[in-house]
Parts: structure tokens; sequence; C-alpha cells
């Protein structure tokens, strides 16, 4: 027998495998794991050129997946733009956009990852932006992606002005003559992106080895890009020729209301026709179905129970959702669904729910994410649909967004039912943890962390748990980033776990998380990521 290129000894292997749940060591060969056992039997497999990596005794894990983030555009968007998302006043928002801007002659300035649980109509506009970068124009976006703001110059650059439409499923703010005031909500931010110039696919490129570094730092070996188009599609196929992939990347193809259902599957099929790589495919189709709480987009079954009241409508009708959703799955497709109030929850799993009685029961993992309202007669219905809650954790915690917006809209009944995690799971729900990022950190243990405490980290003060009643454990949360984000994203019988046949993805920890105070699992900090026994990130 040829002797494996690679073993790891003297280590605590966590393999999420049930046969073989705990073990020294594992040897590599061909990329994936050829043996599990003690440090003698693995030892004994060695030969002259067999490399030996002596974990320590620390805690291994198979490498973690992020099953949903925006790798592309969010690791281009970083390497342009200034980094608000420390500002917490106008004036610390403005100083570092004004540094920013000193610090190159590019004609357009660009910010992002803004809390819009803290800047809104009440604090941000043109004017704001005007001050920190008079003379050319500026553009920045907000942390969740559904919020923007440009300044005057911006507007006259693009021809925003009070006699222009808002744009399909989106919103210029207004004042109260009908001129622009700079936020943008939703849409709004791709109509003047769509008018400024456009990075390169090289820029692109980048973006996405910056993001994949970022991943990889944070022991993530399997990505999911959560919106793609063409241009994304045509950049990573060009990385995956060139082999300069270092996690394996899945994406969803964005679906708009606009589209007939026939010219939809048309595009998206073609799209996963260009992306059959072992380390790129599109596999599934995305639908916003709402926006957020924070600029009144999220569709609720009941009006908000603030003082301004109001609602949000679904941004498909209930009959496209059925269609559409009807149509995918049928053409084998996963639905991958943005759902943030209770009516679009609800209505992704209707639209599940007629997939299911048209096309009959298969595997597809359907995904509904963020969740962040649930009536709490729709919790069953995951684990009776076979779909799964792409869940964000971190965001689970008392923080203005949560505190300050969403629980008075939702009021103190609705409430209860925010970010329902243990509730969801304890209905039988698969759960497969993420980040969203750029919206929020991409690492792992962080989320990890608050998904246990339901509370921000020490660092930032004594917070109460945000419905502690809704706390997961540890093992459920590494569930969730590993066999399970395995099995949502279609890859389960080659990664998740480390078990003989898979691929050697794997992580090695400075801690054992199983051991240490929940309260540090967010200080854990990943010393070795293994992509198919191929170092891409060293401490």
């Amino acid at each position: 027998m040829t002797p494996p290129e690679m073993i790891l000894v003297n280590a605590d292997i966590r393999t999420m495998d049930p046969h073989f749940p705990r073990v020294a060591a594992l040897a590599v060969r061909g990329g994936r794991v050829a043996a599990l056992g003690s440090d003698g039997d693995i030892r004994a497999l060695a030969g002259p050129g067999t490399r030996v990596i002596d974990a320590g005794g620390r805690l291994v894990l198979p490498g973690f997946h992020d099953t949903h983030l925006h790798v592309q555009d969010g690791g281009q968007h970083s390497a342009e733009s200034a980094d608000l998302s420390a500002a917490r006043t106008v004036a610390e928002l403005q100083a570092t956009l004004a540094a920013f801007a000193a610090s190159h002659t590019r004609d357009w300035v660009l910010g992002g990852f803004y809390y819009a649980g803290v800047f809104g109509e009440h604090n941000l506009d043109a004017a704001v932006l005007d001050a920190a970068v008079p003379g050319r124009p500026c553009m920045i976006m907000a942390s969740d992606g559904h919020n923007g703001c440009v300044n005057s110059a911006a507007m006259a650059r693009v021809g925003l002005t009070a006699a222009t439409a808002d744009p399909e499923q989106g919103r210029f703010v207004r004042d109260a003559r009908g001129a622009p005031t700079g936020l943008l909500y939703e849409r709004a931010t791709a109509w003047v992106d769509e008018r400024r110039p456009a990075p390169t696919d090289d820029d692109f490129a980048g973006g996405v080895r910056l993001a994949q570094a970022h991943a990889n730092a944070h022991g993530l070996t399997g990505l999911l890009d959560a919106s793609v188009e063409e241009r994304h599609v045509r950049v990573y196929r060009r990385l995956a020729e060139e082999g300069a992939l270092s996690a394996r990347i899945l994406a969803t193809a964005r679906i708009d209301p606009s589209e007939t259902v026939a010219g939809a599957l048309a595009r998206v099929e073609r799209l996963r026709r260009m992306s059959l790589a072992p380390m790129f495919s599109v596999h599934s189709a995305k639908f916003f179905l709402d926006g957020v709480l924070e600029n009144r987009t999220a569709a609720m079954i009941a009006p908000y129970s603030d003082p301004p009241g109001g609602n949000a409508p679904l941004m498909f009708t209930p009959g496209q959702i059925n269609d559409l959703f009807v149509a995918f799955d049928a053409a084998r497709f996963q639905i991958h669904a943005h759902a943030i109030g209770d009516l679009a929850v609800r209505a992704a799993l209707d639209g599940i729910a007629a997939a299911r009685a048209a096309n009959g029961f298969w595997p597809a993992w359907h995904q509904i994410a963020h969740v962040q309202c649930i009536d709490p007669a729709d919790l069953p219905r995951f684990a009776a649909l076979g779909a799964v809650a792409n869940i964000q954790p971190l965001w689970a915690r008392a923080e203005p967004s949560v505190t300050e917006i969403a629980v008075p809209m939702a009021g103190p009944e609705r409430a209860r039912w925010i970010y329902a995690f243990r509730s969801l799971r304890d209905a039988g729900a698969m759960l497969a943890l993420s980040s969203d990022w750029t919206v929020s950190t991409l690492n792992p243990f962080e989320i990890i962390e608050t998904a246990i405490t339901r509370q921000p980290p020490r660092k930032e003060g004594t917070h109460p748990a945000f419905f502690p009643e809704e706390r997961l454990t540890l093992a459920e949360c590494v569930e969730g980033y590993t066999v399970n984000a395995a099995i949502a994203g279609w890859r389960g019988h080659e990664t998740g776990s480390l078990s003989p046949g898979k691929w050697a993805d794997l992580i090695l920890l400075d801690r054992d998380i199983y051991a240490c105070n929940p309260y540090d699992i967010g200080d854990t900090r990943v010393l070795t990521t293994l992509l198919a026994g191929r170092e891409v990130h060293a401490a």
C-alpha cells in the first residue's frame, strides 16, 4: 500500500463521525482521510516521504463551512472601501471617511459596513457625507447590504434628482419637498452602482482572494456565495481553472421578481452548466422575499407594532413564489430564500410545500436564511418539509438593531420569537450556522459564543441575555458548522466530517473549545487550516 503523504498525530480529533467520534491521529492519502486511529497505528503507516504534523495535544475539527456569505462582492468591497464598522456617532463616521478620502486620489470615495442600527433617516443624509468628502462623489453602504447613502456630488454625477423614479424593489428616501436626501434603500443602492465606474473582473478576482484568505484564517474550508450573477460565475470559473481557490465554493443565483419562470430557469440553468468544477458550482436559486427591519422593508403577518406602524409587502407575490419554487425544485435546484419577517418565512415554507406537493420529496435541503421573526405555528414546518434554517446567531443579542428597532417593531408578543433558534431545533429543524459576511464578522468562534450565550462579548460590557431560553449548545453549534452545513450544501458525502474517504479538510485550534469558558470561545485562534491535506492557513 502506498504510504500516506501526511499524518497528523498527538491530537484530540473530534471527527464528527459517529463511528469514530474521537481519535488521536489520522492519515491523509490523495488529499483524503485514509485512516483514523491511535498514534501508534497511524505512525506505523508512514513512509520515508510522509510529512508528520504533531498537533501537540490540541483540538482538531473538520473544516467549517459558512453557508451564507458574500465572498466575491464582500471581498472586493472590503478592498476598496473605508471600514465604517466601528463608527457609532456621526463624527466618528465622518472622521473615518475623511481620513480614507485623503489616503487616495480615486474619483469616488467609498465606505462600507456602517451600522444601520445606529445610522438612519434621523442622522444620516447627503449633508453628513458632504462634510467629510466635499469635493468628490462618495457612497457608503451599510453592513446589512440593504441600506446606503450618497453625497451631493454623487447624486449630481449619477443624475439622482427629485424627478428620478424609485427603482423596482428600491426607494430613494426623500425630504418633505420630494428631493432625495441621499439615503438609499434596497435596490436603490444598485441603481447608483450601475451609474458609477464598474470594478473589473481582476478587481473582483482580487476580492475573492482576499475573502478566501480571511475565511481560511478562521477555519473555513467551504463557502456559499449567497447571491451571484453571470459576472460572479465568470470570475469564479477563471479562478477555479487557475487552481487559485483555497475554499470549496458553492453559489446561489439571484432571481428577480421581474423575470418569467421560464426565463429565470433558462438563465440559471446556463449558469449551472458554466460552473461544473470540483471547487466551484452554482447549485441553487436565491430569492429575496423581503428586506430588513432596519429600513422597514421586512414583511410581517401583522403590521409593525411601533408608533409609525405600517408593514412591507413581499418582494414576490405568493403566486410567483409557488410557481418559481415548483419550477426550480423540479429542475433539481436548491431554493435559498432570504426571509426576515414572519410573513416572508411563512411564504418560503408555503413555496417549499408547493414544490414538495408537485414534485415529490427529494433531498434538496432547501434553505431559508435569517429567520429573524417566525410565527410559532411555523416552527414544526421546517422538519416536516426537510427545510434548513440557515441562521446567523451573532445577531441574537441585545444591541441597538435588535432592542431599539426589531423588538419595538415586533411588539412584546412577537418579539419572543425573534431568533428562536432553540425552538427551531427542538421542533426538529436542521440548523446550519453562517455569518452573512460582510454584514458581520466571518469568525465562526465569535458567532458560536453568541449562539451559546445570547450576549455580546464581555469586552463590550455587561449585557442581559437576549431570550436565554433560545440558547444553543456548543455541540449543536459545531454540528451546524460541519456536518449540517455540508449536508445543506450537498457535499456531506465528501466533507463535513473527518471520515475515511472524505476530503482531509481540517483545522487545528489554539484551545479546547469543549473545555474552556463559553465566554472565551470567541477568542479562539485557528493555528492551521488544511484543504485536502494542503495547508491554506498557518498562524
